[in-house]
């Protein structure tokens, strides 16, 4: 009975788990605005349905008290208009409704503020006139809102779905880190597996992994030996040798080899889980970030609120309360951000239209904002700066017994019994050469050194430096110099104690690379490179693309860090990278940028994508981020900035000399505004 209420805790364990995992890809479908969740497929369906309520009303209905050619009306119209108009308000209106309460219990009114204020004014005020002109046949026409009311619900609800799609992306970074390791795990029972739910296995349990299974959790290997892919750890394309009492990492790569692991951490603490976490904490706190309409909408609302009150105030004092109440309605009504609430998604939306010809994917709008401020460029190596493919870019004989044809033959055969990129990359140079393999006898893995084989009767080594040094075997290392130079991994082929050749591979720089630094240290930003490769390695690949700053040998927790305390000391950062290891660093910097070429999750965590996987299109992303942000605030002031001059007129400042602005010419020029905002954002350019 114990083991069966085990067994259904774990159950709900796991049903928990992928409750969590289901709750995080909401996040890309939904949009906060003042703390109330917009989601895409309402916004949508809110923007047609409210749409299909308004034509009626822009039909039935007067604009600003004006009459316009195609309008009409019969008997009743005024009832069919009240009630369309009291859908559309509740309906239609809700998201800013919620959005405006969730800003004011903030404290921080701004954009669903402003726009609830404009459209409950509008609506309660129309209904005052409906009930004055049509209920008690009033002797003085009061001019009503339905028309205005109507088509800033439209307007803002389009505007925020334009904005909502160019923001919103299609993948998920933490669902994605998720599924790198499997649901189901081979545990081991008295010698025998038996495949059980990942939430089952705790700490000290045995699992085993077969050849190309995904490692599930974090242990060590207690029987079997194979190469594993650990490029979510490191970045670099190497697989690394695993056998007897060798960690091994959740979510990496079996090779072609069965191992057995000893669990040390279980789901929920393993290295993918801190990974998952630093993505999550991250994205969070960028997610916090004011969108500049906001704070213009914010400043707007206390503006056109504490003039209407003053003018309300004034008229009441030394007019009367009709015209004090018009005076207040329209200085609102007119503060409506018609134009305000395009001005930004028009200009993101062509912007992010140019970028996708430019090989930019733009995931995240404020990363155009935020650019003005980069200081340092921080890009992971491998994948990004280099192409992250070993190719063979040596091969020589030191020795007169054996010619460079022969080496690559016996060199090739020794490789042949290994799954190590490094050896896939040498055989296959060998078949491009046309140069057969010749097949050796005991052909084996010599730990942390190389491998071995026999070949005619003669045992053959094809190991690293670090096996001659100990060895003390003899080596011309001016021979080599100029290999090691360029950064280039080199592996010996040694026969009774002589060094006969050796065989230089590395990963080649990508050919924009040098002028793509060029181009940033021309724009004052500093170029960081990080990567998981070792000091002198990495020292020589910066030199050679002109970096001056680099960190090596750095974990993804590291590379995070490094991010962090960059912020940390007044440091804006662009975070280049492709690997699920770039992922925190992504999400952390102020602008996270993937490679296309790289992994899901780097692409999920970041702000931008370079689907061309060329660094130097980032030069372009900075280019036209600079242009974006310039339309963006020409627009604002368009947006708004009439209010400037708007707001005053419509409160009376200049009825000593006898004008008023009427609530039609505030009208015209609103919407004049809207059609100049929406003709700017074409204008934009790279």
């Amino acid at each position: 009975m114990k083991d069966g209420e085990n067994m259904k805790d774990m159950d709900m364990k796991h049903s928990d788990m992928k409750m969590d995992h289901s709750n995080m890809s909401g996040g890309h479908d939904m949009m906060m605005h003042g703390g109330h969740m917009m989601d895409m497929g309402d916004l949508r369906q809110k923007f047609w349905i409210s749409l299909v309520l308004a034509i009626p009303i822009f039909i039935l209905s007067p604009f600003m008290g004006m009459k316009l050619p195609f309008q009409f009306q019969f008997p009743g119209s005024d009832w069919l208009v009240l009630v369309l108009a009291s859908g559309l308000y509740f309906y239609g209106g809700k998201p800013f409704l919620t959005g405006a309460r969730g800003e004011l219990a903030e404290k921080k009114p701004a954009m669903m503020t402003l726009i609830t204020m404009g459209i409950s004014v509008a609506y309660i005020y129309s209904l005052y006139a409906f009930v004055m002109n049509d209920l008690l046949h009033s002797q003085n026409h009061i001019m009503d809102f339905f028309w205005e009311l109507a088509s800033l619900i439209v307007i803002m609800l389009l505007g925020h779905w334009i904005e909502m799609k160019s923001t919103m992306s299609a993948g998920n970074a933490l669902q994605k880190i998720a599924s790198l390791v499997p649901n189901q795990v081979h545990m081991v029972h008295d010698d025998k597996t038996m495949d059980h739910d990942i939430s089952m296995v705790k700490a000290g349990d045995i699992v085993e992994i077969r050849a190309g299974e995904s490692i599930p959790l974090d242990g060590h290997v207690i029987s079997g030996e194979s190469y594993v892919n650990e490029s979510l750890i490191t970045g670099e394309p190497k697989a690394v040798k695993k056998n007897l009492d060798s960690k091994v990492v959740g979510g990496s790569i079996n090779g072609e080899g069965t191992i057995r692991v000893k669990v040390d951490k279980t789901a929920g603490e393993g290295y993918l889980s801190q990974i998952s976490k630093l993505v999550s904490d991250a994205q969070n706190n960028r997610s916090k970030t004011q969108m500049l309409a906001d704070r213009v909408s914010g400043w707007l609302f206390y503006a056109a609120l504490s003039v209407g009150i003053v003018a309300f105030i004034y008229w009441l004092i030394f007019g009367n309360l009709n015209t004090a109440l018009n005076i207040l309605v329209t200085v609102l009504v007119i503060a409506c951000p018609h134009a305000l609430g395009l001005a930004i998604p028009l200009v993101m939306s062509r912007s992010t239209s140019i970028a996708a010809t430019n090989g930019l994917i733009i995931r995240d709008n404020q990363a155009m904002e935020n650019s003005r401020k980069i200081d340092y460029v921080a890009m992971d190596k491998t994948g990004t700066l280099t192409e992250g493919k070993f190719t063979v870019n040596g091969l020589q004989s030191l020795d007169s017994s054996i010619d460079n044809e022969k080496l690559l033959a016996i060199i090739a055969g020794i490789e042949s019994g290994s799954s190590h990129p490094i050896a896939s990359s040498i055989v296959q140079y060998a078949k491009d050469q046309n140069v057969e393999s010749v097949t050796l006898d005991d052909i084996q893995a010599i730990k942390g050194y190389g491998m071995s084989g026999t070949f005619d009767g003669n045992k053959y080594y094809l190991i690293n430096m670090k096996y001659l040094n100990e060895n003390k075997i003899a080596l011309d290392k001016e021979r080599v110099q100029s290999y090691l130079d360029q950064g280039n991994t080199i592996s010996y082929l040694v026969l009774e104690q002589k060094v006969l050749g050796f065989v230089a591979l590395g990963d080649r720089i990508k050919e924009n690379t040098v002028q793509f630094i060029k181009d940033l240290k021309a724009r004052n930003i500093t170029p960081i490179m990080l990567t998981g490769d070792n000091k002198e390695s990495a020292a020589i690949m910066a030199k050679q693309m002109g970096i001056d700053e680099f960190r090596a040998e750095l974990l993804p927790e590291d590379k995070h860090q490094v991010i962090e305390q960059l912020e940390a000391s007044g440091h804006h950062v662009l975070m280049v990278g492709d690997g699920i290891n770039d992922a925190p660093s992504l999400a952390a910097a102020t602008i996270g940028v993937a490679i296309g070429a790289g992994t899901d999750v780097a692409i999920d965590s970041a702000d931008v994508v370079l689907y061309n996987s060329d660094p130097s299109d980032i030069i372009k992303f900075l280019k036209l981020s600079h242009n974006t942000y310039r339309k963006t605030v020409e627009n604002l002031w368009w947006g708004a900035g009439y209010n400037i001059i708007a707001i005053p007129l419509a409160a009376g400042v200049l009825a000593g000399v006898g004008f008023i602005l009427s609530p039609a010419i505030g009208a015209v020029v609103m919407s004049l505004s809207t059609v100049v905002v929406a003709l700017n954002a074409l204008t934009l350019r790279m």
